[in-house]
């Protein structure tokens, strides 16, 4: 074979060569994007999962701080029954109180007349 048929012959497997060489850069390169594309899905599917992980920490502190207010409303009304009845039993004895010095002044009213019937009659007798 002369040279002028191998060149050709050569010259065409270069093209070719280079065609596949093209072609493979082409499909690493396009791997490449694909690979920055599944790294920069999985960066968002990443933060997405955090920020989701953040707002039910927040919903969990949200309702243990619900929890707490409902257990203080719960002793605070406790606390408050508690005191109705202390005031209650407070009325209860101030009406026993009063009711027994009543009762002390209307003896000591009582023991007042008679000893006023008894003046009078000692005047009385005296005369």
């Amino acid at each position: 074979m002369s040279n002028d048929q191998i060149r050709p012959e050569h010259e065409g497997q270069q093209a070719e060569s280079a065609q596949k060489a093209e072609t493979a850069e082409s499909g690493r390169n396009e791997a490449e994007r694909f690979r920055r594309l599944a790294e920069e899905a999985r960066e968002v599917r990443d933060h997405h999962r955090e920020a989701l992980e953040a707002v039910r920490q927040e919903q969990e502190r949200l309702r243990e701080a619900g929890e707490a207010a409902r257990r203080a409303g719960e002793e605070a009304r406790a606390a408050a029954d508690a005191a109705r009845h202390a005031a209650m039993e407070a009325v209860h004895a101030s009406a026993d109180t009063l009711q027994t010095t009543l009762e002390n002044m209307k003896v000591v009213e009582e023991m007042r007349r008679t000893l006023r019937e008894i003046r009078d009659l000692n005047k009385l007798d005296v005369h």
